[in-house]
């Protein structure tokens, strides 16, 4: 009975396994661009802005308006002999309008002007958004690399604690050693394993982190594709954290975003400039009406319209003496603005040479920590192997045994860090540097 419960729970587990998804890096990519909130949010960001840009060139055309209106009159009023009698009368009149703005100190031009800039700007801070998950991804991504491969070396480092215990077992048994030293070696499993439950929680939690990136839950887990990663050789070269940067700062779109800022901010002070200066605009109107004398004779609708019917066109001329100060006001906060964004632009700019410099200098230290830490793998390595062979025969106590195998681990571990570090470093380098990120 309980070997069936047994196999049944293997065949589900076997079952959930096999319709596990991989994932590549791309596909984690492109699924947050497709479903990712904040990217959502700022795509409704760039309509409400395209919304705006085409208003303002739709204000260049006239407008046209149209009214109606109904009355009903009782009582006592001038009558058609013009004499006032009671007389109940129904009038209906209605009438069209239209204004066309003519100039008004090119503020319709640089209102256009200074959506189209809005709108761009919105355009690159979406591109932007687009970017930072990208990067946050490809970093969860390897993290989990990372942690998978540190799970791997402390359980093959587990296997060869739990050899090492059956042979000193045997040789405990045989009265080669004495007991403490099978002691010695089972504490020191009961520390590696600890060791590998502390990797598969990293392994867990770079994953949830890499799910939550994607805003999927948990429960729709999926498992990444392990690709191949450049050899890592002692003659790599990088790119210059200069050169890195004069190319980023014609394509990043934070840069490119604050610039258009700017340049939205600069018509802005044009329009404010604008507003100090006068305004013809031309119109024209038509109007008309029937009354309905429920007493007396009326004339016939067609009649009254054609006799009844006025309109005019006219044009209008507005020029602005005083109005306590405002225009000039806003001249003035407008040139502040420019001011402003241009030390925003300045900042964006700092904060981007800044982020290649800090991922210029960490990919270097972290290469210079790779190249060191082969070597004290290698080191390790032979040293491990030679102290195994003299733990065997009995020539040390297993606490130098032990300690050279810490040895190892650690180097293994750095060495894996250091690796990591570089590889996420450089391609975070090569992104700022207009090239996709791929592994």
């Amino acid at each position: 009975m309980y070997s069936l419960i047994a196999a049944a729970i293997m065949l589900v587990v076997f079952t959930g396994a096999q319709a596990q998804q991989t994932w590549s890096l791309q596909k984690c990519i492109d699924y947050a661009l497709e479903n990712n909130i904040q990217i959502k949010q700022q795509a409704l960001n760039s309509e409400y802005y395209n919304n705006q840009h085409q208003q303002a060139k739709y204000n260049r055309l006239p407008n046209l308006n149209a009214g109606f209106q109904n009355n009903m009159s009782f009582g006592r009023s001038l009558g058609p002999d013009n004499t006032y009698l009671d007389i109940n009368s129904n009038s209906t009149s209605g009438n069209l309008s239209s204004n066309v703005t003519v100039w008004n100190g090119f503020t319709l031009k640089n209102s256009i002007k200074m959506a189209e800039m809005d709108l761009r700007a919105s355009l690159e801070e979406m591109q932007k958004a687009k970017d930072d998950i990208m990067l946050n991804i490809a970093a969860s991504y390897l993290e989990i690399l990372f942690a998978d491969e540190l799970l791997i070396v402390t359980e093959d480092l587990l296997k060869i604690t739990q050899l090492q215990i059956d042979r000193t077992g045997k040789l405990v048994e045989a009265g080669s050693l004495a007991k403490g030293s099978l002691l010695e070696i089972e504490a020191q499993y009961a520390r590696e394993e600890l060791n590998v439950v502390n990797a598969q929680n990293r392994l867990q939690l770079a994953y949830l982190s890499l799910y939550q990136f994607l805003e999927l839950p948990s429960s729709e887990s999926f498992k990444i594709e392990k690709p191949v990663l450049p050899e890592i050789s002692a003659n790599m070269t990088m790119l210059n954290s200069m050169d890195v940067f004069k190319n980023a700062v014609q394509i990043r779109p934070a840069v490119k975003g604050a610039e258009f800022k700017l340049e939205s901010a600069r018509k802005q002070l044009e329009i404010a400039k604008g507003n100090l200066m006068p305004t013809l605009s031309f119109g024209g109107n038509y109007n008309n009406f029937y009354q309905n004398l429920f007493d007396y004779p009326t004339a016939s609708l067609k009649d009254q319209f054609k006799g009844n019917q006025r309109y005019g066109f006219g044009a209008s001329l507005n020029i602005p003496i005083f109005n306590r100060y405002q225009a000039q006001t806003g001249v003035s906060n407008a040139q502040i603005q420019v001011e402003n964004t241009e030390l925003q632009l300045q900042s964006t700019k700092n904060l981007l040479r800044k982020d290649i410099e800090q991922a210029y200098t960490n990919a270097l230290a972290s290469f210079k920590r790779y190249v060191a830490n082969q070597k004290a793998v290698v080191s390790s390595t032979e040293a491990f192997r030679y102290t195994e062979e003299k733990f065997n025969v009995g020539m040390i106590n297993s606490v130098e045994y032990n300690q050279v195998k810490n040895n190892l681990t650690n180097a293994q571990s750095d060495l894996l860090q250091a690796k990591y570090e570089y590889i996420f470093r450089t391609k975070i380098l090569d992104f700022y540097n207009g090239q996709s990120i791929v592994l």
